[in-house]
């Protein structure tokens, strides 16, 4: 079972977590900035709402795989979600975890107002439950959504064992967020990341079922980080070491 930590507040002043931090709001204001000028860029030009959800699905993906390789130094999380599944395994104290937060949540909202600004002050579209929807149903979506996410950064990027995966990670991660969003947009929005919902959210100052996208993400998150490290990794295991040719 993964031991988490709490950390300390000296983090806050160490120059990996700063280094760390300023990758992270620049990821994750780029993700955002790219998510949300994606759906903008939909709404403006119209058309049919199939070819719509693909281009946004395409968008998320394309970027989530991009800015988790060039986030390296952060992890890429990008998603106060991932954040906490990754936290529910051990990987990061729970004082490192609350700065990301409010790190991603700031870069999430800085995106969305220079998108307002930069679009003449075009309405920035909102994740909201699709008519028929119910907040049950939107926050299971969400918590199946986000686990698939989940599981999957733990398998192709953080599990030891993840063998011929290793640096697909982040591609791999970008497909499964385009695929969830196919899959889940026209009901729930497929947010998956609170961070992604509340830029948007603030902006427009539209906060309908704004909660859905907290709950569902971080529970799906979270129980994926935790099952799969409780689970699934083995760090016990040591690789035999191959004879030396003569």
């Amino acid at each position: 079972m993964a031991r988490i930590a709490l950390g300390s507040t000296r983090e806050a002043t160490q120059p990996d977590c700063i280094q760390a931090l300023i990758v992270e709001f620049i990821a994750t204001f780029l993700f955002v900035f790219v998510g949300v000028a994606s759906s903008m860029v939909v709404d403006k030009l119209g058309g049919d709402a199939l070819v719509g959800l693909f281009a946004v699905a395409v968008a998320h993906a394309l970027v989530v795989a991009v800015m988790i390789s060039a986030a390296h130094i952060s992890g890429g999380h990008l998603n106060p979600a991932v954040t906490l599944g990754l936290l529910a395994g051990g990987h990061i104290t729970i004082f490192r975890s609350l700065l990301y937060w409010i790190d991603q949540l700031v870069a999430a909202a800085a995106a969305s107002y220079l998108l307002y600004y930069l679009s003449g002050g075009q309405a920035t579209p909102v994740h909201t439950l699709a008519s028929g929807v119910g907040y049950g149903q939107g926050v299971v979506w969400e918590i199946v959504l986000t686990f698939s996410l989940l599981f999957t950064v733990y398998a192709t990027m953080v599990d030891p064992k993840k063998g011929a995966l290793a640096g697909l990670g982040p591609t791999l991660v970008g497909f499964v967020v385009g695929a969830n969003i196919l899959a889940g947009g026209a009901y729930s929005a497929a947010s998956m990341n609170p961070a992604r919902s509340f830029g948007p959210a603030l902006v427009t100052g539209n906060w309908t079922d704004h909660w859905v996208y907290w709950v569902g993400p971080l529970i799906g998150g979270g129980l994926a980080g935790f099952i799969y490290e409780t689970f699934f990794i083995d760090r016990s295991h040591v690789p035999l070491p191959r004879d030396e040719e003569s």
